[in-house]
């Protein structure tokens, strides 16, 4: 059993009976009370979604799946399609990639964990860093030194627009925490 705190999106859990896949998860801390934690749920075996809320020492069954290594492939509308080691192909559909989709770029090297429930792919787990090229940047302000000075960046391939540190330049690759979408450093 684990606590709501220790629970991250793609693991699976047992809520009302049910195995649940876990899309989002969202800690909130307030001064006096308890931890609370919001997450963003999708049934595993039929089409339903949900969104829930759970005090942070809640303990909740998490569900043992069956996990493979594998590449990202290619997007067939509306499945992201995998690849194992034995060449073994497998869909995934696009919103339980949820919110890894945004990281995933044609080409990339990058191995995932696919996770199956009763000989299904149900979830996508992207390594908890991954590097990435800077499409576009604005240029460093000459003479800003004053402290940890930010600046918006766009990547290659995706949509993705983050905060990166003054010193980043286009063409620079960039190392990405996957769980919060925050850029860490420069590779």
């Amino acid at each position: 059993m684990k606590t709501a705190h220790e629970i991250r999106p793609g693991n699976v859990i047992m809520f009302n009976d049910a195995p649940w896949v876990v899309q989002k998860t969202e800690t909130t801390r307030s001064g006096r009370n308890a931890a609370i934690v919001k997450m963003k749920l999708k049934h595993v075996l039929i089409d339903s979604s949900t969104e829930t809320t759970f005090k942070g020492e809640d303990k909740m069954d998490v569900i043992v799946l069956e996990r493979l290594d594998c590449t990202y492939s290619y997007f067939a509308d509306p499945m992201y399609v995998f690849m194992d080691a034995e060449y073994n192909q497998y869909d995934v559909e696009a919103e339980n990639v949820g919110d890894a989709a945004k990281f995933i770029v044609d080409g990339m090297e990058d191995t995932c964990q696919v996770t199956f429930y009763e000989g299904k792919a149900i979830s996508v787990e992207l390594p908890t860093t991954i590097v990435r090229e800077v499409g576009y940047t604005e240029p460093s302000a000459r003479g800003d030194t004053s402290g940890k000075v930010m600046k918006p960046a766009k990547l290659v391939g995706t949509d993705i627009e983050l905060m990166v540190a003054d010193f980043v330049k286009e063409g620079d690759k960039i190392e990405i925490d996957t769980r919060t979408g925050e850029f860490k450093k420069r590779v």
